[in-house]
């Protein structure tokens, strides 16, 4: 069997992954090996942070791993918030903040289309691969629904009329940009 490192102390989102994955692979999570260093997350695009997290993981810990980051692309704002989602609204992290701040920035704009991404680097056995997966939607001027978390209240989805926090998690982990890109991921895990 052969270990992989998910960059995350998330097991809930581990065990989502290791669901999908061929049954040769484990994943652990940094927890499960031990490691709590902080990884600076310092990399002006989506690609780059994703790669400092799994390079940060193979040097310190020798595992092969895999590392995700994922940003909200709005074309109206120049794809911000992309690589600063997380903290668009300042360092605390607060996704009401970041949403208030959001819809305040696309006031007055008729272009409310947007893009989730999410970018995986797999570190396997000596060499780097990346995955991409993207959901493309639009902004609504208000928030609706209330499952999910992040921006998932003010993303629509393209066809499908609703919010991702209108939805069940079944329901958005069947077409997310991580769930794309992960499936990504695994089809190239079962090659």
């Amino acid at each position: 069997m052969t270990q992989l490192v998910f960059a995350t102390h998330n097991a809930n989102k581990a065990k989502e992954i290791a669901a999908l994955l061929p049954k040769e692979f484990e994943v652990l999570t940094l927890s499960d090996i031990g490691f709590h260093e902080d990884i600076p997350e310092t990399a002006d695009t989506l690609e780059g942070n994703s790669l400092i997290k799994a390079n940060t993981v193979k040097q310190k810990t020798g595992y092969d791993c895999f590392a995700d980051d994922t940003g909200l692309e709005v074309a109206a704002l120049n794809n911000a918030p992309g690589v600063h989602s997380a903290r668009y609204a300042g360092e605390q992290r607060s996704d009401e903040d970041n949403i208030r701040k959001l819809l305040l920035q696309l006031q007055g704009k008729d272009d409310r289309s947007a893009r989730f991404r999410t970018v995986i680097t797999l570190i396997l056995n000596g060499e780097t691969h990346i995955f991409e997966g993207i959901v493309n939607g639009k902004i609504h001027e208000s928030v609706s629904g209330t499952n999910g978390f992040g921006y998932d209240p003010v993303f629509e989805p393209e066809n499908t009329g609703k919010t991702f926090a209108q939805m069940s998690m079944d329901e958005k982990n069947e077409m997310s940009h991580r769930a794309r890109a992960f499936q990504n991921m695994v089809e190239f895990l079962e090659q």
